[in-house]
């Protein structure tokens, strides 16, 4: 079978990873034969402009959680008139995604083949890859990468590791320009946009490190092979990180619009019966478990539910955990990753995380849903970032499901399964393992 014949079904950003280590530039080859980037004389040149038509015509978006037009953002980066640069965003500073550090650990090589395509076609001059600080495998695996395609003249683009603080706020946008240009890494009020002046006060394109993947595949395979897999509205395959009351818990690749089930299915079934299913994150959507087995992975299937996949993220709780509790624990964590600087968040997320908690406890007052609800309203819209309108959205969709537990905890206090170990990812309970 030919390797453009393989790479039409799934997996595709993922055929052919490792089971341990990182894949050659000679086994990446074999898989994905030479893709063209414009750069080096083992490469095939193509048109810039062409390139961002293909992307366009292929209906990708960013794989880093707004899911905006990846080719919309390289045309703005490509018209300014400053030379720009390329940022491969693989901060990932939320605890329940590990897409992004699958790619950089075991798959360097399309993540750079994406990223100097991405150059190539904006007329940059540089490719910035940012990786958290403790990701010590990742930055082997690249730099192990680049000395590959150093040695075998691959690639002239000149691409550089830079580490960014382990926080949760580190990968947005305006904090990781902040930290290249040696400010705090704190997220910053816009404008100018980043595409307008960035790293360097010069046009700056940030793409997620999955998004530069799929950029690298469509180079090779063109637009229509893309949209083979996906729906109409959103085409394609992402990554997903499935995790919780599941058998294999892990990263597996996804058409867009597939059927939950499915993938549950597929990662040997659930543990235990699903109390609820947690979308996008710890700033997604909380939906009652019973959806497990009807819900579809689409934009349009999700939307009635207010829900996206944002990072690729789905989390199933299990009935034996408690509701209550989890939502205590990310709350009080969400409102501690904070980055200081605006009043409403600051102030009003450890409000609301204490709240929660003292509902937990059994300890407060009467009206306090109420209370919560219009402290959320006084937070959402009004800090440098959507950090709290994604805390506020989490904590939403958590008071509805969870609804007859909080008035259960409202009234008695903790309940038995408040002292189980928390089955929600956080940096003090790193148990999810990578399965591809």
């Amino acid at each position: 079978m030919s390797t453009q014949a393989q790479a039409v079904r799934l997996p595709r950003l993922l055929i052919g990873t490792p089971d341990q280590g990182q894949m050659s530039l000679r086994e990446h080859l074999a898989i994905h034969d030479e893709i063209p980037t414009g750069h080096g004389r083992r490469h095939k040149r193509r048109d810039a402009v062409g390139l961002v038509e293909s992307i366009e015509r292929a209906g990708l978006c960013g794989r880093g959680g707004a899911a905006f037009p990846s080719a919309v953002k390289m045309r703005a980066v490509a018209k300014e008139r400053r030379r720009g640069i390329v940022v491969a965003n693989g901060a990932e500073g939320e605890p329940a995604s590990l897409k992004d550090k699958l790619l950089l650990e075991a798959l360097p090589h399309l993540v750079l083949d994406g990223g100097s395509l991405a150059v190539a076609a904006v007329g940059a001059s540089e490719l910035i890859v940012c990786i958290p600080r403790s990701a010590k495998t990742a930055r082997h695996s690249l730099t192990q990468a680049l000395g590959e395609r150093e040695r075998e003249r691959y690639d002239s683009v000149p691409v550089r590791v830079e580490l960014v603080p382990d926080r949760y706020l580190a990968g947005q946008e305006s904090a990781l320009v902040s930290h290249l240009n040696g400010g705090p890494g704190v997220p910053t009020l816009t404008p100018p946009m980043p595409f307008e002046r960035g790293v360097q006060k010069r046009p700056t394109l940030i793409n997620n490190v999955e998004t530069l993947a799929h950029i690298a595949l469509i180079a090779r395979y063109g637009p229509e092979w893309f949209r083979e897999l996906g729906t109409p509205a959103q085409p394609g395959s992402a990554l997903l990180t499935l995790s919780g009351a599941i058998e294999y818990p892990g990263v597996y690749e996804i058409e867009h619009g597939a059927p939950l089930g499915d993938l549950i299915e597929a990662a040997g079934g659930s543990t235990s019966e699903i109390k609820a299913l947690l979308l996008g994150g710890y700033s997604g959507t909380w939906l009652p478990g019973m959806l497990a087995s009807t819900l579809s992975l689409s934009t349009e299937q999700l939307a009635p539910y207010g829900a996206v996949l944002g990072p690729g993220i789905v989390m199933a709780l299990s009935e034996e955990a408690c509701g209550v509790a989890e939502t205590a624990q990310v709350t009080r964590w969400l409102s501690e990753e904070t980055a200081g600087q605006c009043g409403p968040c600051v102030h009003g997320l450890n409000t609301i995380a204490t709240a929660i908690e003292e509902l937990q406890a059994g300890t407060a007052a009467t009206g306090t849903e109420q209370r919560i609800a219009r402290w959320a309203s006084m937070v959402q819209r009004r800090g440098a970032c959507a950090h709290p309108d994604g805390t506020v959205r989490f904590v939403a969709s958590a008071l509805s499901v969870f609804a007859e537990e909080f008035a259960e905890h409202a009234r008695h206090g903790p309940c038995a399964a408040c002292a189980r170990p928390s089955e929600l990812p956080l940096p003090s309970h790193p148990h999810l393992a990578v399965a591809a």
